[in-house]
């Protein structure tokens, strides 16, 4: 029996051989995405349990309209950027003004509707293929600036201080400030979440992890903050100074599920502001659904590969039907997902079991979720992002070339002085100007200079081969379907850059699979760039 027949899939007898694995490791998927939804909905502006709308909804409907078969759909730290700053242009005031904040609310599910139609006519119209358009670095660069975004605005959270405003590089720079003036008892709490979430990947004992961390700070910080009354408003002092304590410091969510559920107000759609974030959402959204999509992909034990096309609408039906009863965007998120592999999942159920649970358990108790403190919530989303942007990044981005420690750089600080589509764009200038000073012609990074021979099963490409004609690239690759051998000769290229050498490395990869072989030649008279095997190479 063939690895592909042997493999579980997601059809009603996949559900029947495989519901008891796919089951279990829903339910230890959901202990990790209760308090993540909560957490991504608070920080993106959004209700408590919009996040948790989000997640039911993804992962239901996509067990139906996608064949991905192991990625989890449900909220992301990485569009938290977005989600925040569409309620803040609409309006939004933390607070200050109630009636305003619904208003922005709405408003931005408005835009979270067209942006997840724009979606469903991406995948239609077979564009999942442009998630391999973005140079390597510029997407790393774009992921690490979210993560210094996220920790920005979160920090300050953890230590209790509710008050903080300002853009991520004001926030940084205040980090001090916030220290001196955390209120010392949520302090505690978020400063113990922070250091279980840092400290549980160092645990080695399988039997001790069998709860996820998320679960853990949860069964922590409750205690914590029953033990000091946050759900009572009072007054404490503490080193000659006066603290409030109060039911702010929780998350609140509804007691009746059905009560949450608000309706977009489409009025804003055509405006700039809509317009903008209509883009920002479908395009940063449907990238980085599509990048996690293909890295679960490739460590999914029956080595099954997604149709992004379907996946695209898959997200799209589900950011849909998300954003007209409350929700927040969904991408197929990718730590979820690998947890999901880690604890044994067989099939695309898996997913729909996570959001089934999620929904019992928010329409059963969810007296328990308001007892969670904000402060915990916010100690796992400062995690999350310094994992996007951690130290490991930078160097793995030097280790490949110096060049792409510069695009990345050069991004995260675009994105970071600007928004994320300027700033992605930066680190794509960028690169554009690092490829001509190493010698690509100007002509070569719009129009692409490719032969095909359908008899030797050969790709000549000429003048360079970078990231901008990737696209035209693999589409004369793989029109040559029928040839067990396909070689690409890119002995006359004057640039290779590292997005097509990892693309062609996947690619090779691919066609070992499928018993076919991949063949990269016509590079001895190019220099790498750096060590790393898929490093840029120039012609000398």
């Amino acid at each position: 029996m063939t690895q592909e027949a042997a493999s579980p899939r997601g059809t009603l007898d996949g559900l029947r051989r495989n519901w008891k694995a796919d089951m279990l490791s829903g339910f230890l998927v959901f202990l990790i995405a209760l308090p993540l939804c909560l957490a991504i909905s608070l920080a993106s502006g959004y209700p408590a349990i919009a996040g948790i709308f989000t997640a039911i909804i993804g992962g239901i409907l996509s067990a139906f309209f996608s064949n991905s078969e192991l990625t989890i759909k449900g909220p992301a730290a990485g569009l938290i950027v977005i989600a925040l700053g569409c309620v803040t242009d609409f309006g939004f005031t933390a607070g200050a003004d109630p009636e305003a904040d619904i208003q922005a609310y709405r408003l931005a599910l408005g835009v979270g509707v067209a942006a997840g139609v724009i979606q469903i006519l991406l995948g239609v119209f077979r564009s999942g293929i442009l998630g391999e358009f973005f140079p390597t670095a510029a997407v790393h660069g774009l992921l690490a600036s979210i993560g210094v975004i996220v920790i920005a605005t979160q920090f300050p959270v953890v230590l209790g201080v509710m008050t903080a405003e300002g853009g991520p590089l004001i926030r940084l720079a205040s980090f001090p400030s916030y220290i001196m003036a955390m209120n010392p008892a949520v302090a505690v709490i978020g400063l113990v979440s922070l250091a279980i979430m840092f400290c549980y990947p160092l645990i080695k004992s399988p039997l001790l992890k069998v709860v996820p961390a998320p679960m853990v700070v949860l069964l922590v910080s409750i205690p914590l903050g029953i033990y000091f009354r946050l759900p009572e408003e009072h007054t404490y002092a503490f080193a000659g100074a006066s603290h409030e304590l109060g039911p702010r410091f929780l998350v609140n969510v509804p007691s009746n599920l059905f009560s949450a559920l608000i309706f977009p107000d489409f009025s804003g759609i055509a405006s700039s502001t809509g317009l903008r974030y209509i883009i920002l959402f479908s395009l940063i959204g449907s990238l980085e659904s599509l990048l996690s999509a293909k890295a679960i992909d490739q460590i999914d034990p029956y080595r099954r590969k997604t149709n992004h096309d379907r996946d695209l609408v898959a997200v799209g039906i589900g950011n849909t039907c998300s954003a007209f009863v409350g929700g927040l965007p969904m991408i197929s998120e990718i730590v979820r997902s690998r947890a999901n592999i880690d604890n044994g999942a067989k099939t695309r159920f898996a997913n729909m079991f996570h959001g089934t649970f999620l929904l019992v358990f928010v329409a059963l108790v969810p007296m328990l979720i308001n007892r969670i403190p904000l402060a915990a919530l916010a100690a796992m989303l400062v995690f999350t992002g310094f994992r996007l942007a951690s130290p490991q990044e930078f160097r793995h981005m030097y280790h490949v070339g110096r060049e792409q420690l510069v695009i990345f750089v050069s991004t995260i600080l675009g994105v970071l002085a600007t928004d994320l589509l300027s700033g992605i764009g930066i680190g794509i200038l960028v690169k554009a100007v690092i490829h001509i000073v190493n010698g690509a012609p100007i002509s070569s990074l719009f129009r692409s200079s490719i032969a095909v021979e359908e008899e030797s099963g050969t790709v000549r490409v000429e003048k360079s081969a970078i990231f901008s004609t990737w696209i035209p690239l693999k589409n004369r690759i793989e029109s040559l379907e029928g040839s067990p051998r396909v070689v690409v000769d890119l002995s006359k290229t004057a640039l290779v850059d590292h997005t097509v050498m990892s693309n062609l490395h996947e690619l090779s990869r691919e066609f070992e699979e499928s018993e076919r072989e991949l063949i990269v030649s016509g590079l001895d008279n190019h220099l790498a760039t750096s060590e790393h095997p898929q490093a840029a190479r120039k012609n000398q």
